[in-house]
């Protein structure tokens, strides 16, 4: 996955990415009614009541509201480790790969990354193998940290059980990176609870499917979030009457939810469009991020193409199509009549 630049030309249908979604006007409605107070001093009862509904409903005694996934995974690290600990992680998860390695200069945190399997986990073998010895010339395995959905894959229900379990049994706290455990829940058929079982903390974006402008939250015990409140202090996440922010967080936790099965079926007929297409090869999605595999001689002109037409989307010749609340089944019918007519 790459990021990719701003885009200043024609814009029709933008599948770049789940995070730019704008607020539905039920949900900027919603932010114009929202009660405010001071946050950093606790007096918010916005992001209060956001707070204790996730944490709810994720199954976790205390939740704490952050600007951004990058920032509440961050906090979530510090919280569990200290200088000189390590985690272990996915070569491809987005907390090692995608965050600036802020654990490490941030938090003096080291991680050790292993090569994840297809299908998104870290073989437990290799995790077993990479838990250093209790001696001065390692650093300290404090922590496993896993993402679910990785790559728009779905970690396996009983995988997740046994690394959790196998990691509790040898003293390993346990994060999980959720930024899109709500696609996970919804295309498992499992609630938010269920998706968090086994883990000490969960990081849980608002601002992709789930269609807020801004905002993730971290999960954990009260003492855990007690602690992580200083963190995000010093990272700078304190906000102030944020509560206008925390409501469309708790508008799309209660309306936004289910109706991510729609990107998902959006996804899969995108998919199936695409794959009729000759030069490409498309890997059938789980949730709502479709990878396509372009000819090389045709990947640049191609994608030209779509973006001449107002279709934008990530990468040339390895692509990726993410459906979300701003792309509806007519949207993907354009997008399809667009790359077709390339073809001819």
């Amino acid at each position: 996955m790459s990021y990719p630049q701003a885009h200043h030309g024609p814009r029709l249908y933008d599948f770049r990415s789940d995070t730019v979604t704008k607020p539905t006007p039920a949900m900027l409605a919603a932010m114009a009614a929202a009660e405010v107070g001071d946050d950093v001093w606790g007096d918010d009862p916005t992001v209060n009541r956001l707070q204790a509904v996730a944490a709810e409903r994720l199954g976790f005694e205390a939740g704490l509201f952050a600007p951004s996934g990058t920032q509440s995974n961050l906090i979530g690290l510090l919280t569990h480790c200290q200088r000189g600990d390590e985690y272990l992680v996915g070569q491809d998860a987005h907390t090692y790969k995608y965050e600036g390695g802020g654990a490490a200069v941030l938090g003096s945190i080291q991680p050790q990354p292993l090569e994840n399997a297809a299908d998104g986990s870290i073989p437990l073998a290799k995790l077993q193998k990479a838990v250093k010895p209790r001696d001065a010339h390692f650093a300290r395995t404090r922590l496993l940290a896993l993402e679910n959905t990785i790559g728009g894959k779905l970690l396996p229900a009983a995988y997740v059980a046994e690394a959790t379990a196998w990691a509790k049994g040898i003293g390993l706290a346990t994060h999980l990176d959720g930024a899109r455990l709500a696609n996970a829940a919804v295309a498992s058929a499992r609630s938010l609870r269920e998706m968090s079982a086994g883990f000490d903390s969960v990081s849980l974006c608002l601002s992709k499917g789930l269609g807020a402008p801004v905002g993730s939250l971290l999960l954990g015990s009260r003492a855990f979030i007690d602690e992580a409140k200083r963190w995000r202090k010093m990272l700078g996440g304190g906000m102030r009457q944020a509560g206008i922010l925390a409501a469309a967080g708790l508008y799309a936790l209660d309306h936004h939810l289910e109706r991510l099965a729609e990107d998902h079926e959006n996804a899969a007929r995108l998919a199936q469009g695409l794959a009729a297409l000759p030069g490409l090869s498309v890997l059938a999605p789980q949730t709502n991020i479709v990878f396509v595999s372009v000819d090389a001689a045709i990947a640049e002109r191609f994608a030209a193409h779509l973006a001449g037409q107002g279709i934008l989307i990530s990468g040339s010749t390895e692509q990726r199509w993410v459906t979300h609340l701003d792309v509806d089944a007519a949207a993907v019918d354009a997008a399809l009549a667009v790359a077709q007519r390339f073809f001819g």
